[in-house]
């Protein structure tokens, strides 16, 4: 069975496993390296509007992250139409909106994906409107994420 011998014979003692090996990635275990974690959309928020990140690698991220809508009393994105050309509020965390929309607000939660998905058609979409790095993505820059995710899917 496992290491040993149930019935020890002459000579013969149980034995007890020997201690686990650290730094070697084991089952159970913290690797010796751990894989450096994505960063958020907060910091890919930050590092595309300073120009140290693609427009590529910033998609990437937002593509899979959370994102924080605030929401009306019916279903669907709120949106302002006091600007230029209708857009969505959205929020890359729930501390964000909370400082746009106040701590009793009504939100939901989808993934970047999701909101290129779901988007009507001619809206653009503002991500963290009173943040520090607010984007605006204009329904022409909309329809350029959602060419390049088809792209990225379908080849």
């Amino acid at each position: 069975m496992y290491g040993y011998d149930q019935t020890p014979g002459a000579g013969q003692q149980y034995a007890a496993p020997p201690p686990p090996q650290q730094g070697h990635g084991g089952y159970g275990e913290q690797p010796l390296y751990p894989e450096p974690s994505p960063p958020s959309l907060a910091d890919a928020v930050r590092a595309f509007t300073t120009g140290s990140m693609s427009a590529e690698d910033f998609q990437q991220i937002f593509s899979t992250s959370k994102i924080y809508c605030p929401r009306g009393e019916g279903p669907g994105f709120l949106a302002l139409h006091n600007t230029q050309q209708p857009v969505i509020p959205l929020f890359s965390t729930l501390k964000e909106l909370r400082g746009y929309a106040g701590k009793e607000s009504k939100y939901f939660v989808v993934t970047g994906a999701e909101v290129l998905d779901l988007l009507p058609t001619g809206y653009g979409f503002v991500l963290d409107m009173e943040g520090e790095h607010r984007m605006v993505f204009d329904a022409k820059a909309v329809e350029q994420m959602v060419d390049f995710a088809m792209r990225r899917m379908y080849g």
